[in-house]
């Protein structure tokens, strides 16, 4: 059974050897600073050119370290291409929007439409390209920054929240307008090659919005996008960070293949909730950077045994963090399974 294979038929609820060990990007960072001095392919170049971006994410499989590739590395290229002015970053930060496009949500319509050629965008979708070309066993995901994210990326985000209740019809509207561009950057990565969308909402949590505007402007949105990719057929994922006690009934609205979650999240607990939902995680970051592999091996046991379909890390990776400590999920998945490491 191939990486891909494996990923897949869990998906699908079939019968699977092991657990797949992913890490989409995105958001889930999966570089660190050992994986770039390996291949010889750093940050912040490999932000801005396909080449450089597809041989730093095929590292990470090359390093025993996950079974997929994942492109971009970071949470603004859809700010970035809409109007937002963003830093790329250095070898060990990534990159961040350093000025806001908007100053309300009533400015909606001073924004860019996401263009194939527009900022990263076409960087990220040759990368894609390249990497579909090498027939990889694994697969291959392209990241998205969730609609709340983006949007809070394109205006100052205090005032972003307040305005949800303020300006609710125009708020709705910048909501839809965004939505359509991560559709537009969603169905041009998947016509790319990518065989999985991961999208990342970090400030679209529950803790933050409460129930009743995560229902309605993280999930509803969420949805909007699965809905309009779901003819490609791409596997679908959805990362929400924060604690989920207040918002299982809402999470359970999404429709998205996997659910991931970060390490505040009890993975017995989601499974509770969640009966019959494709998990992910939630193997803690601050492990991954500052354990030992021992330790890392024992969440990833934990991981599993509490009703983890696929392991991840929890969220992104410290760039940081030792890769034999990253390697250890990994090697652990597939030292219980009878396999070689």
């Amino acid at each position: 059974m191939t990486e891909k294979e494996r990923f897949f038929c869990v998906l699908h609820g079939e019968q699977t050897d092991r657990p797949p060990c992913i890490c989409p990007g995105g958001m889930m960072n999966m570089i660190t600073e050992e994986v770039m001095d390996r291949c010889g392919v750093s940050w912040p170049e490999a932000h801005t050119e396909a080449e450089q971006m597809a041989a730093l994410a095929l590292a990470n499989y090359k390093n025993g370290c996950f079974e997929n590739v994942g492109v971009p590395f970071c949470m603004t290229a859809e700010a970035e291409a809409m109007g937002a002015g963003i830093t790329l970053g250095t070898k060990v930060n990534e990159p961040r929007v350093t000025e806001y496009a908007i100053r309300s949500v009533d400015e909606w319509k001073n924004l860019k439409e996401i263009q194939p050629d527009s900022g990263r965008v076409p960087v990220v979708l040759e990368a894609i390209r390249i990497l579909k070309k090498k027939n990889l066993t694994v697969p291959i995901v392209g990241n998205l920054t969730g609609p709340v994210s983006t949007a809070s990326s394109l205006m100052e985000p205090v005032d972003f929240y307040k305005q949800l209740r303020k300006k609710n019809k125009q708020a709705h509207e910048f909501m839809t307008f965004v939505t359509n561009q991560i559709i537009r950057f969603a169905r041009w990565q998947i016509e790319a090659g990518a065989d999985v969308i991961a999208i990342s909402d970090p400030s679209g949590t529950g803790e933050i919005l409460g129930p009743r505007l995560f229902e309605e402007f993280a999930v509803y949105y969420l949805n909007q996008i699965v809905d309009a990719i779901r003819d490609l057929h791409p596997g679908i994922i959805i990362h929400i960070c924060g604690q989920m006690k207040n918002v299982y009934q809402q999470m359970n609205q999404l429709k998205s293949d996997v659910l991931s979650f970060d390490s505040i999240v009890s993975m017995r607990e989601a499974r509770k909730n969640l009966p019959g939902r494709v998990l992910m995680g939630n193997v803690s970051t601050y492990t991954l950077e500052f354990g030992d592999p021992e330790k890392v091996a024992g969440l990833t046991r934990h991981c599993v045994e509490s009703g983890s379909d696929i392991v991840a890390p929890a969220c992104g990776l410290g760039t940081k963090s030792p890769l034999r400590n990253i390697q250890a999920m990994l090697q652990y998945l597939k030292e219980e399974a009878g396999e070689h490491a």
